[in-house]
């Protein structure tokens, strides 16, 4: 993947605004087809210290918190609204509140925002597990409330794996937004591509520190090293057991990765066992190697990442949506 300056087309196609924008995947991936930030929206005080870090801020460039708080008088004019909204309530892992989970009920925020500010499209991110909610009722609610807003949709699960070139295994549900029924028709999700990187490919070259290595420092290496044999696979610690990824890719990157040992993907190297480092997650997820960690935890970089999204697969995406743009 290029560099992160490479990407970053001087003139600007389109602007966008980046609704809970995390550490800032989506941007990388919208700036490098042209588009332009007018507005971030972040409410985790950490996420937000590695954005900007990431993205300094500039004159003409608004940054805010609560999205509830976002006075819709304060949003600039923009084409496109991006906006990766809060998964718990609706993975198989969260309570699974949907809207009625204060997490869930930010995306009426999204709602309010297209109906006042009408933007030419918009790109939606969550996972799977939102489709099958409350027996798919909960989503039908939300693709209902976006055509009120004027929108022609669509939506697609993609996996990071066979649509962006990223030897992870992770499905997300995408959903597209037109006002024009010519650019809806225009677009499309990307197709299935061969994946030509493999796990050794981003895997850090240099020396690690030995903090991420499992080796006899905890109680559960007995049981960890007995497992994790292989070098080709990439192996998750689920709190009582190991768990093998047969398909030789790295599992699903998650938001408690790191937290209590819950969810750690571990490889085995010629040094030992250790746990992928935030770094390489980062790797995982397609961020540039110019991308920058905050020195903040190593709890919260696993946490930032397993939130974030696939790069060269939203790439991809706003590839399609700045075509139908122009075509």
């Amino acid at each position: 993947m290029k560099d992160a300056k490479e990407m970053r087309r001087k003139d600007s196609l389109f602007t966008f605004v980046d609704l809970f924008a995390g550490i800032g995947g989506m941007r990388i991936a919208f700036e490098s087809v042209g588009g332009r930030c007018v507005l971030t929206c972040e409410i985790d005080q950490a996420a937000a210290q590695t954005y900007c870090l990431n993205f300094p801020p500039k004159h003409n460039h608004k940054f805010f918190g609560d999205i509830r708080a976002l006075p819709t008088s304060e949003i600039p004019r923009h084409d496109v609204l991006l906006a990766g909204f809060p998964c718990q309530p609706y993975s198989i892992a969260g309570l699974r509140k949907g809207l009625k989970d204060d997490r869930g009920a930010v995306f009426l925020e999204i709602i309010r925002i297209l109906k006042e500010k009408r933007p030419r499209a918009f790109l939606l991110e969550n996972v799977k597990g939102i489709l099958a909610h409350d027996k798919g009722k909960t989503f039908d609610y939300m693709i209902e409330l976006l055509h009120d807003c004027g929108y022609v949709t669509n939506y697609a699960v993609l996996n990071s794996m066979k649509h962006g070139n990223i030897p992870q295994n992770r499905e997300r549900v995408f959903i597209v937004g037109f006002k024009s029924k010519k650019d809806a028709e225009r677009f499309q999700f990307p197709k299935e591509i061969k994946l030509t990187k493999s796990i050794h490919d981003l895997y850090e070259s240099g020396s690690v520190d030995p903090k991420y290595f499992y080796n006899g420092r905890y109680e559960s290496f007995t049981e960890i090293s007995s497992i994790v044999k292989s070098s080709n696979t990439i192996y998750q610690w689920r709190r009582r057991y190991v768990r093998e990824n047969k398909s030789n890719v790295c599992p699903t990157l998650t938001a408690n990765m790191g937290s209590g040992g819950h969810n750690v993907p571990l490889i085995k190297v010629r040094n030992g066992i250790r746990k992928l480092t935030p770094r390489e997650c980062a790797n995982f997820q397609g961020f540039p190697k110019s991308f920058k960690l905050p020195p903040i935890s190593d709890s919260k970089l696993y946490h930032q990442f397993g939130n974030s999204v696939t790069v060269p697969l939203i790439r991809r995406i706003a590839v399609e949506i700045e075509r139908s743009f122009r075509s």
